[in-house]
């Protein structure tokens, strides 16, 4: 039978897709993403610069380490949905910074707290006859004397900063496409590689009968002898034996699978990840029954060439997204 997933990555780089969630992708095939990558963004806008980094792992779900300025506190919750929605998944860390340009920094003076120290010091001071005129720099340099502005960051302000992160998302999410392509292309190679081994056991799978068949019959006439054997005994154990030994079911679950892997390499969906890890689990589940029924030498090389492209597949996969 001919498979269907024998693909050619870059005439399918050139399909289609609406997908609002796939950032520097739109004119491209909906490929696979790496869970890996970096994005950053730096953007004076007025009196404000803005600088955000985002690192992202592997990892099951969504993991975020947010690590924001005060000024952006009451927007925690959008940024944080923001990431979610557009990363889907894996351990993110992201660090925003806001440096305020110029010489309008926000600050604000304890003058209650300054009042507190500078009473305590010139009582000290009078007592030890010391002079206080130059004690202000000292006190300005108190702890909680002076502080940065407790202001949050108004909309049309969040709103240029929200571009800002998105273009910090945009620049990872391209890193993740890039990885992703080298990921796809392993990934059919290595079922295109369990497809061929599959086809091998095909033709393996007819003299394997006919040998354990012989086989049986010459211990029998070793130990027993042909004219103690039941021949309509022998007969029905031989159905039942090469029926429990039988390998085809397996293998066209097998085509299936290798088939059905391919297909979710093509459709839509953004995170493809889960999919296709479970599916190289029922994979590798009939690769297991095909190699524990075989009883045949050739057969099991193809069973061991096979797990070894399923296992490297596997180590693969756990950075998809």
């Amino acid at each position: 039978m001919k498979a269907l997933f024998y693909i050619i990555p870059f005439t399918l780089f050139n399909i289609h897709k609406d997908q609002t969630n796939i950032l520097y992708c739109s004119k491209l095939k909906i490929m696979l993403k790496s869970m890996t990558g970096f994005g950053r963004a730096e953007q004076t806008v007025g009196d404000k610069t803005y600088i955000v980094e985002i690192k992202a792992l592997n990892g099951k779900q969504f993991e975020l380490q947010l690590k924001l300025p005060p000024l952006l506190k009451s927007f925690e919750f959008d940024i944080r949905n923001n990431l979610q929605e557009k990363l889907v998944r894996g351990t993110i860390d992201c660090f925003i910074i806001v440096k305020q340009n110029g010489a309008s920094k926000p600050v604000i003076i304890n003058t209650d707290l300054i009042k507190a120290y500078y009473q305590q010091i010139d009582q000290l001071a009078t007592e030890l006859s010391i002079d206080t005129n130059s004690v202000l720099s000292a006190l300005l340099r108190l702890p909680e004397v002076v502080s940065p502005s407790t202001d949050v960051m108004n909309d049309a302000d969040f709103a240029a900063f929200n571009l800002v992160l998105n273009e910090a998302i945009q620049a990872l999410d391209k890193h993740r496409i890039e990885e992703g392509q080298s990921i796809e292309k392993d990934l059919l190679g290595r079922i295109a590689k369990i497809h061929d081994q599959e086809a091998e056991i095909l033709k393996f799978e007819p003299n394997r009968k006919t040998r354990i068949v012989t086989e049986i019959n010459q211990l029998l006439d070793k130990h027993v002898g042909q004219e103690n054997i039941d021949k309509n005994r022998l007969e029905q154990e031989l159905i039942y034996y090469m029926e429990k030994i039988d390998i085809h079911e397996e293998q066209i679950r097998l085509r299936q699978h290798c088939e059905y892997f391919n297909e979710i390499l093509n459709d839509s969906d953004v995170s493809k990840g889960k999919k296709l890890s479970f599916l190289l689990q029922e994979i590798g589940r009939e690769i297991n029954t095909t190699g524990s029924k075989a009883y045949d030498v050739d057969i099991q090389k193809c069973v061991v060439l096979m797990k070894d492209e399923l296992e490297k597949a596997k180590e693969q996969i756990l950075n998809v997204l």
